[in-house]
């Protein structure tokens, strides 16, 4: 293949999540979607009849055997994800896996180092990383970050059966959710806290409904998360620095504003520079679009391009990532503070 043609993505799994993400990428000149496996021959051809998608596999190991796949898009259950993504990294396949990338650093590790040995690439799919949103929000970050706050939460209409209240499958708010406004905290941060302090509260099932957690950074920095699956859909950042304030809501998917046909929203992004609070904001605008697509053609271009350092400072904020969820469980569960240096190793 040549460094300009569409990078051939297979999926591995059939849930809505995978529709969503074909639905999205379909027509990019920078990425296609060759393959699909399902357990079961059936699901895999309704799932690629629906998408557009030419070869169906009855087995996700039928899918790694795929010549024509030159890489995976990984949307299965949590714990499933480290399993999946080191033996597609055996079998020589590039990998895009959802988040959070799996469920303990150990496994995060494990899999960072299987894509090295197997000298693939290996990115976590934080769809809003990729918007062009989230770069004009840390072009507008100008000096040190004092503080901040990040918030995700929504209300599990369905639970039963639900795998977000699934312990054995990853569930949890904290995993779900809190992966989210932990990822923009490490981005906007640049580096992992010192020590997390955590509580939760528990469903009957055992994984967390809501967490809140406190992270205190180098220089006395500190940031704020809080995740839920019992609340109203929220989803909000506010980063202050020495003489700015920065608001964001970091969606996913936007829009330009009026009715979209998949339901995306206009994000705001509003800046206020100075310290005296009769500044009003402003606005800041950007191009707007599905971070499906957004992250699937940076995965592509990493890949075309040989990109291993951006694959490394990507794999560092993972692990980072992976860090502070087990932190701030072993926190919330404790009671006590945690210092990320104790996990080491």
């Amino acid at each position: 293949m040549t460094r300009h043609s569409p990078l051939r993505i297979g999926i591995l799994g059939a849930a809505t999540i995978a529709r969503q993400f074909a639905r999205d990428v379909a027509g990019s000149p920078l990425a296609t979607l060759t393959a699909v496996a399902s357990r079961g021959i059936d699901k895999a051809n309704a799932f690629g009849e629906a998408c557009g998608i030419p070869a169906r596999h009855a087995s996700y190991e039928a899918l790694l055997a795929d010549s024509e796949v030159e890489a995976v898009y990984i949307p299965l259950p949590n714990t499933m994800h480290a399993p999946w993504a080191i033996r597609a990294a055996a079998a020589g396949k590039h990998v895009l896996c959802e988040k959070p990338l799996t469920v303990s650093l150990h496994d995060a590790r494990a899999m960072i180092e299987a894509a090295r040995r197997h000298k693939v690439m290996l990115l976590e799919a934080y769809p809003y990383l990729f918007q062009p949103q989230t770069a004009a929000m840390m072009a507008e970050i100008t000096g040190p970050v004092r503080h901040m706050q990040a918030s995700f939460g929504f209300t599990v209409s369905n639970p039963a059966g639900n795998i977000r209240l699934n312990p054995d499958l990853g569930g949890g708010a904290l995993l779900d959710a809190g992966s989210y406004p932990l990822s923009l905290i490490r981005l906007v941060m640049g580096e992992a806290p010192l020590t997390v302090r955590a509580e939760a509260t528990l469903t009957e099932s055992g994984v967390d409904a809501s967490t809140m957690a406190t992270l205190t950074f180098p220089g006395g920095r500190r940031a704020q998360m809080s995740c839920s699956m019992d609340a109203g859909q929220h989803r909000r950042a506010v980063i202050v620095g020495d003489t700015f304030t920065v608001e964001t809501e970091y969606l996913n998917h936007t829009a330009d504003g009026g009715p979209h046909p998949f339901g995306y929203l206009a994000s705001t992004l509003r800046v206020r520079r100075g310290v005296a609070g009769t500044l009003p904001f402003g606005t800041v605008a950007a191009p707007t679009g599905s971070g499906f697509r957004f992250a699937a053609e940076a995965f592509a271009t990493m890949v075309r391009g040989g990109d291993t350092a951006g694959f490394e400072r990507h794999a560092a904020m993972s692990l980072d990532i992976a860090a502070m969820l087990e932190a701030i469980a072993l926190s919330a569960r404790s009671g006590q503070p945690v210092a990320l240096a104790a996990l080491a190793g």
